[in-house]
């Protein structure tokens, strides 16, 4: 499974205005691991950028001069992205950036619905969470994800830190290390288990402490936005055979 965590940063607000993307980066996710791969750039616009723009992610004309227009990163960034699942938060906005870039290749490339799937994560967190903020800083707070050092927008920081926070949303722990075990589980014992203390078979039976119609309720409603993320497949959802 080939998830691209993907955001852009932009002049302006709207595409159909002449509004161009000034960067674009994305983060590779393979079986919901980190690869290490990345695509970044900065792109010239060929226009002003808009002050609101500017002081969203801090960005300017005279920084992007010297950077490669869109038409000469196209092929690099749809290689990358091609045939795999796009992670966005606010997809539409995004997407339709892109499209418009694309679209001025003149049919060098196909739209990004063609080359990839798309999955909206702000759409996500407001199936999970309704009525609440979703803001990528909002969900970062709900999550304990570190962004003390997102002072700015930048394209690449907000991927990486939306990969950070579409995980532990839609999987919540992605590994298990285990002490006294490496990564790789050769069985040699690392002499930890010499403190393990046992208990005694006399201990007191356990209290048992079920959940409440709202615990229950909430955690229906959970299972319900995994499934609906998920095409309707949720495996804590299927019956015991």
């Amino acid at each position: 499974m080939r998830q691209i965590v993907l955001d852009t940063e932009t002049t302006g607000l709207e595409p159909q205005q002449g509004h161009r993307i000034i960067e674009i980066g994305c983060v590779e996710l393979e079986n919901r691991r980190a690869t290490g791969r990345h695509f970044h750039h900065y792109i010239q616009p060929d226009r002003e950028i808009d002050e609101g723009a500017l002081a969203v992610h801090g960005i300017s004309n005279e920084f992007l001069a010297d950077k490669p227009r869109f038409e000469e990163i196209a092929d690099e960034f749809v290689e990358f992205v091609r045939g795999g699942e796009l992670i966005i938060h606010n997809a539409p906005f995004d997407i339709g950036f892109l499209d418009a870039e694309l679209a001025r290749l003149n049919g060098r490339h196909p739209s990004m619905h063609a080359l990839c799937s798309v999955t909206d994560s702000l759409v996500l967190a407001r199936q999970m969470h309704p009525g609440q903020r979703n803001s990528l800083d909002a969900l970062c707070k709900r999550y304990g994800v570190n962004n003390e050092h997102r002072e700015l927008h930048g394209a690449l920081l907000d991927a990486r830190i939306l990969a950070d926070v579409y995980l532990v949303m839609t999987g919540g722990q992605t590994s298990l290390s285990l002490a006294g075990h490496d990564a790789e589980g050769d069985g040699e014992d690392s002499g930890e288990a010499e403190g393990i203390r046992r208990l005694s078979a006399e201990r007191p039976r356990l209290r048992v402490i079920h959940a409440a119609d709202e615990e229950l309720a909430r955690h229906a409603a959970t299972l319900e936005a995994i499934a609906a993320a998920n095409g309707g497949q949720c495996l804590w959802n299927e019956e015991e055979g």
